[in-house]
């Protein structure tokens, strides 16, 4: 009889552990990936007129009251250049970190998200084809005549922005702008000052941080320092910036064709977040 129980508690032992065997495990189980969201709003003629007002009121003073860029990016040909609504939701919603692209409110709801962007996609267009220009040699261009100022990929100065990403943070037209001179929009810690020292001296460069009694620039040569303002002569917000102004005799139109090329090409690290899909 005990015998039988124990030959009996043997196999069932057994059964469990060929069982087990043959079932994968919770962990190893793909994960299913959740489709891509479309925009529940797309083509709502009030979501749409809704969205504009939101955009106007809360997107505008970067990329422009007709969307076209002024700081920020061109956005009237997302979808005609690949961009898909689910990785654009997801775009304002995270915002992109270390640009000046926030996330959105956490009293923004998903409606007024997707309102924006059924607005946005009304002004879907082709964009009409950009000069072409040699990106190698935009690249060289920017070696020589940029890099002393600006980092790209963690290589170059850091008097000006890091342009890493500013292929896909500003306007071709917004960049011919800065580079020939004829926009002074200055990006928060890169605004130009003018410092006079006890001693007479003047001491240019740009302001990071300023409060009531203090203010701490970087100089010329990429020095922090900061002073106290009652020990100054006097301090001048600057309204040229410490950029060089590129004309034409400096730069040509084919050469700044291969610049904007090269400069084009210049997306970050986060390029690939538009295709980014939620679990």
């Amino acid at each position: 009889m005990h015998g039988s129980r124990a030959a009996y508690a043997l196999a069932a032992t057994a059964l469990i552990a060929v069982a087990s065997a043959a079932a994968p495990s919770a962990q190893t189980r793909p994960q299913a990936v959740a489709p891509a969201r479309t925009n529940p709003l797309a083509g709502n003629a009030d979501a749409v007129r809704n969205g504009q007002g939101l955009f106007r009121a809360r997107c505008a003073n970067c990329h422009g009251m007709d969307a076209a860029g002024v700081r920020g990016p061109d956005l009237t040909a997302l979808w005609a250049n690949g961009r898909s609504d689910d990785g654009l939701f997801t775009t304002i919603r995270r915002g992109i970190p270390g640009t000046e692209m926030p996330a959105a409110s956490a009293r923004t709801g998903d409606d007024d998200l997707w309102r924006i962007l059924a607005y946005l996609r009304t002004l879907n267009v082709t964009p009409p084809a950009a000069p072409l220009g040699d990106a190698t040699n935009g690249e060289r261009l920017f070696r020589i005549q940029c890099a002393s100022c600006h980092k790209v990929n963690g290589r170059g100065g850091r008097l000006g922005p890091d342009l890493s990403r500013i292929g896909a943070a500003r306007a071709r037209a917004t960049l011919i702008r800065q580079i020939r001179g004829a926009n002074e929009d200055f990006r928060n810690g890169y605004a130009p000052v003018t410092l006079t020292l006890p001693d007479g001296r003047t001491l240019r460069g740009v302001k990071k941080n300023e409060d009531l009694f203090s203010v701490q620039i970087m100089d010329t040569g990429e020095r922090i320092q900061g002073y106290l303002k009652d020990t100054l002569r006097g301090m001048t917000d600057d309204t040229r910036s410490t950029m060089p102004v590129y004309g034409s005799d400096r730069l040509s139109e084919s050469d700044l064709n291969d610049l904007l090329q090269y400069l084009s090409t210049l997306r970050g690290p986060t390029a690939m977040a538009e295709n980014t899909r939620r679990p």
